[in-house]
This record gives C-alpha cells, structure tokens and sequence, in this order.
C-alpha cells in the first residue's frame, strides 16, 4: 500500500478523497491554485503545494507543475479525482513515466474509452448494445453520410467523437438539414477539442439516463454495484440522481451489468469506472464510459457499502479485487442532491463568501462539501458547492429524508439552487418516477411561462 499519495483536484472530491486516505493510513499532499489556498481539505493535508494562479490552465491543468509537486514531497502515487485531468490519457502517461502511479484506469483504456468512435466498436466487439448509427467516424462524401442517415432513420444525432459533458452534439431531424449540421458540428468539435471526427447515431426521443458502475484490478477480476439513475439533466448535466433506477426489471439490471464486467476483462480495465447508457422501452443503448470516479460515487456507496475511493487506491497500488460479484445486493434506496452555487431558475453562477452555513444531518443523511460559513467560493471553477445525499430503506424513505435535509440545510451569502431540489422532491412525475431526460427542461420552460 502507498505511504503517500497526491491528489490533483478540488473542492469536494479532494476532501474526499482525503478522507479516504486517512482512513487507510495514507499521508496526503494537496495541490491547489492561489484561489484555494484557505480550503478545508488544504489545511487538513499533511502537505500542500500551490502550483500557479487561479485559471485552471494555469494550475489544475499544468501537468508539470503537478508532476513536479509530487517529485518534491516524495508522493507515490496521484489521485486525479474527476474533471480537470481525470480522463487525460497523456496526463496519466506522464504520470507513469515520471515514476509514479496513476490511480485510475491504464492510459491505454482511458484513451480507448475517450475516443467515442473507438469506445462503440470495443462495445460492440464486447457484446454491449449500443446505439445503432454509423459504425465508424462519418465519410467526407456527402452522398455516403446521406445514406446513413437515411439507413439509420431521422431524427439522429451527430455527435464529436472527442466530445463529452453535453457538447459537440446536434440533432437534425430533417435530410435537408444534415449536411450543414455535420459541417457545423465538425467545426465545433476542431475548436473544442482538437480533432473534427463526428459519427452519427438514432436520437432517441424520451431516453431515461441509466449508468453502471464498475471496479476492476486489471488481472481478469471485476464487477458492477448496480446501476444509478440519473435522466434529472439541464444541458445534459446531471442535477439529482438515485440508485438504483426505479421500476427496472432486476433480470434486465442483472444481464447489462454483467455485460459491462464482460467488457472490463475484455479490454483489462483496472479502477473504478462508469457505463453511461440511454434507456427506452426496454431496451438499453450504450452511449460512453467514464474512466474515472463520478461526481454521483455516493448513492452506489450508500446501496452497497463499499467505499469506491478506497477500492480506486488498493488496485492501483497492485492488489486484487477485494469484492466479487455473488457478495454484492443493492439494499435499500439513495439520492443525491448536487447543491450548486448559482440562481435557481436562471442558472448563472452565484461564488462569493458564505455567510451563514448549516450542514443538515440526521439518520441517513450523507453530505460532501468543502464549503463551511465564512468559506469565499471562487468564481473560476465548477458551482458545485457540495452534495447532499439521503439513504433509506424505500425509494420513499429517501425521498423524505432528503426534504428534511433540504429544509434543514443553510447557506447564505450566495444562491444555490436548493429550491429547485426542493421543488422536483414533491414533483408528481418525479415522485412516480423513471423521468425521461428531457423532463426537466421541460418542466423549466413551463414554469417559465407561468410566471
């Protein structure tokens, strides 16, 4: 096991990952910009380095400055977290070659993984269903993309094979209007990510968003703890999110997981890892894997009791999966609440100095956040300010623990968009649930023209 290890990140997944560390034993070295230099997880680090300026790109992105902090304070190994360089697979090469090891995924995987052209056809070749839509990267014929759509059948969706978080995507639901929405996203995707490969996909109308999480140790041994359901979206970013998934048939939740484990010995995956999948009328669609911890990690640790974090590091440091598959039974029900700095309704970020702050608690009541009351939040990162997270025996219960959380919780000095949660908690739809992708956005621009 590691004696020391650096963790490239912020806010709450820091402190998270700290957390885990220091119940394992492990010494932590933190990273942080000029603007986190009073954060919690920064003064509770055994050491810490600051590494440049605010901008990300000055510091949370500069890969040298990160490598360089772990060579001076002697760390072994580097937690990446997720967002920033998570799921950069020359980040994680020249972390390796450097001396240290990479707590996530080989660089192999994440870039086969980050590659959406080449993670469909490993899928494939895997037995996962996917999307149908075009097998390769789309043609520079014109005539030949036309004949894909028309095989495929509007709408469909173009989509950037480097893309991720919601961007580089378009729908066209006409023929007439194909080729300019290919041109269009290609440029999009040259300038957003560096290369203009697209493919093209069957757009799905009223998709719910169900994801597997995995653990695997590289050495033939892995397994999925169950799915999470997270389709409550805005711009395809996920705002609340629960596992497992309501009403899914336990054979149907047995066979796909089964299937991405399948997948994980398949490619020798090693680490903690997700399979994000569209669901519609019974049938699921894989659409991209994430090669890192997720932001949602609590409600599958909640259900299963295993601490994902911990798992991360104890493969990376060589050993063998400690958890099989015939000894994991998702229990009971959980949700998460991300709790953002930012209006609720309009959705503009919200950062400056917490005022007032009161952490709800309770049983079953879980809450990740870094903030605490006179904490400044900066206005150069993510809004995510922390999450709550409910455990109950019932999908129910865990509802109604998350509205006495949310009742009780106090942050003041900035918005967040707690009334927002608190409104889709006695939302009618959502309390039936299996919501579609779409429905919150949806609800928004109703509620919009209310008002």
């Amino acid at each position: 096991m590691f004696e020391k290890i650096l963790i490239a990140n912020r806010g709450e997944i820091a402190l998270r990952i700290q957390r885990a560390c220091r119940e394992l034993g492990i010494r932590t070295v933190v990273v942080h910009s000029e603007a986190d230099t009073e954060a919690k997880y920064v003064k509770l680090a055994d050491e810490s380095v600051c590494i440049g300026p605010a901008p990300a790109s000055s510091s949370y992105l500069n890969i040298p400055a990160i490598i360089s902090a772990a060579e001076v304070t002697d760390a072994e190994a580097i937690h990446p977290g997720y967002g920033f360089l998570a799921e950069n697979a020359d980040f994680a090469e020249k972390v390796e070659r450097s001396g240290f090891v990479f707590i996530g995924p080989h660089p192999e995987n994440i870039r086969l993984m980050g590659d959406k052209v080449s993670a469909k056809k490993a899928m494939i070749k895997a037995g996962v269903p996917t999307v149908p839509g075009s097998e390769d990267s789309l043609p520079d014929d014109p005539k030949e993309i036309v004949k894909i759509a028309r095989k495929v059948g509007y709408p469909v969706i173009i989509k950037a094979a480097g893309g991720g978080g919601g961007r580089g995507m378009r729908v066209v639901h006409t023929e007439a209007a194909l080729l300019n929405a290919v041109n269009m996203t290609r440029s999009e995707a040259q300038a957003a990510f560096g290369t203009g490969v697209v493919y093209l996909e069957k757009y799905l109308e009223n998709p719910r968003h169900i994801e597997f999480q995995v653990l695997a140790d590289g050495q033939k041994n892995a397994v999925h703890l169950f799915e999470r359901d997270c389709s409550l979206q805005r711009r395809h970013q996920k705002i609340l999110e629960e596992a497992t998934a309501p009403d899914l048939p336990a054979k149907l939740r047995d066979k796909i997981g089964e299937r991405c484990v399948d997948a994980c010995r398949k490619i020798g995956y090693r680490g903690a890892g997700t399979f994000e999948f569209l669901y519609e009328e019974g049938e699921f669609y894989f659409i991209e894997m994430n090669t890192r911890i997720q932001v949602e990690h609590p409600v599958t640790e909640m259900i299963t009791g295993v601490d994902l974090v911990q798992e991360q590091i104890h493969v990376a440091s060589g050993e063998k999966l400690r958890v099989r598959q015939k000894d994991l039974e998702p229990r009971g029900h959980a949700i998460e609440c991300r709790i953002n700095a930012e209006d609720p309704y309009r959705f503009t970020p919200s950062p400056g100095k917490i005022t007032s702050y009161h952490p709800p608690g309770g049983p079953g009541v879980r809450v990740d956040s870094h903030v605490y009351q006179g904490y400044s939040v900066p206005p150069h990162y993510d809004s995510m300010v922390g999450k709550v997270i409910t455990y109950g025996a019932t999908r129910e219960q865990a509802i109604a623990r998350m509205r006495i959380a949310l009742s009780e919780m106090v942050v003041e000095g900035i918005q967040t968009n707690i009334p927002l949660h608190r409104e889709l908690l006695d939302d009618t739809r959502f309390l039936r649930g299996g919501v579609s992708i779409h429905y919150l956005e949806q609800k928004l621009a109703e509620d919009s023209k209310k008002k």
